[in-house]
């Protein structure tokens, strides 16, 4: 069964910013201490590598997915991240997902690869930007002399 276009952004639409939203979440549970705090162990101090600069991409990257800002850009940028965590930590554990405790990984990672392939579907920021600046009047020119003193 084949969904009209108009269906398929709005799915899309709902999928990228459910995507966005967990996958802030996961930032700000690591870099905040907040929902659940971190999985999976401690939070990373500031700076430290990879850590604490995976929870910033998550939660900077799940943002701008969530608001679709940028969303292809952010999208790759995650979906890279996660395929990161996957094999550096997770694939040495086991060449399975259910191996190795990475499918979240794997998930996120093919979820961002799908909305950085097919954009950012219905209600992105940049349309309702773009919509805005569209509807707002044309500035008027004055041509000299012509004014009314």
């Amino acid at each position: 069964m084949r969904f009209p276009s108009r269906q398929e952004a709005v799915v899309l639409g709902l999928f990228r910013i459910v995507t966005g939203l967990l996958f802030a979440c996961h930032g700000a549970a690591t870099l905040f201490d907040v929902l659940g705090g971190p999985q999976g162990g401690p939070a990373p101090g500031p700076g430290q590598w990879p850590g604490w600069w995976a929870a910033v991409i998550q939660l900077a990257g799940g943002a701008l997915v969530l608001a679709g800002l940028f969303t292809r850009t952010a999208a790759t940028l995650c979906s890279g991240s996660m395929a990161y965590a996957y094999f550096v930590h997770h694939q040495p554990d086991g060449l399975f997902p259910l191996e190795n405790g990475g499918e979240k990984a794997a998930l996120f990672c093919w979820a961002f690869l799908l909305i950085a392939a097919l954009g950012p579907g219905r209600w992105p920021v940049t349309t309702l930007l773009a919509h805005r600046a569209s509807t707002r009047p044309a500035p008027r020119k004055e041509v000299a002399g012509t004014h009314d003193t």
